[in-house]
Parts: C-alpha cells; structure tokens; sequence
C-alpha cells in the first residue's frame, strides 16, 4: 500500500506561483511513475503532468505547458508541481497519483493507470 499526501496549496493572485508537494510512503516510490491531476469545482478531473521513475520523461497538459514544471527526489520520496504564472482558471483541487506499472505501459495522461491517489490540495487564484 501507498499513501501520498499533498501539500502546498493555498490562495495566490494571478500571475503568482506556487509549489505543491506530494509525499509517498513505502519503499519502492523510486520505481513508480507520478502524475498530478487537477479537478475544478462541476468539472471532471483532468490530467496536468506526469514524469517516469527516473525523471527522464515528462508530460504535460497543453493547458499548463511552459508554466507548470514536475519533478521528483526520490531520496525524499516526493514528487513536486511548481507552478508559475497562474490563471484564475488554475483553480482547483490538485491530487498526485502513483503508477505501479512499468514505465513503458502507462499512459500518464489516463486515470485508470494509476493505483493510488492522495487526498487533494486545494489552489485557488484569484483575479
């Protein structure tokens, strides 16, 4: 089993930043790909980055591309969103996610890929 706890969120203007964390527990963090996924309030939630075990893939949603960065220390089992420049359409609640399966078999993008799931941190930007 896997417990991830975020941290991070809070209220910031537009145009600000951010850095949201994700804490893992259990041994084997370092061999899991990540992802963070963001749902706003009577929407669906959507996929905003993903990144390999190694770090040296990552992915992103079009909608974040340029301003959100992920990335991961897995001495320190934790995996990172540091956002930039955000918009008022950034609002929402962010939640990391562990894949289990190889690298190669996950499509970071899809929900279904990933077997655990933190509880959420709330980010709000206001305008």
């Amino acid at each position: 089993q896997v417990q991830l706890v975020e941290s991070g969120g809070g209220l910031v203007q537009a145009g600000g930043s951010l850095r949201l964390s994700c804490a893992a527990s259990g041994r084997t963090f370092s061999s899991y790909g990540m992802g963070w996924f963001r749902q706003a309030s009577g929407k669906e939630r959507e996929f905003v980055a993903g990144i390999s075990w190694n770090s040296s893939n990552t992915y992103y949603a079009d909608s974040v591309k340029g301003r959100f960065t992920i990335s991961r220390d897995n001495a320190k089992n934790t995996v990172y969103l540091q956002m930039n420049s955000l918009k008022p359409e950034d609002t929402a609640v962010y939640y990391c996610a562990a894949a289990t399966s190889p690298h190669d078999l996950i499509d970071y993008g899809l929900e279904n890929d990933y077997d655990f799931w933190g509880q959420g941190t709330q980010v709000t930007v206001s305008s």
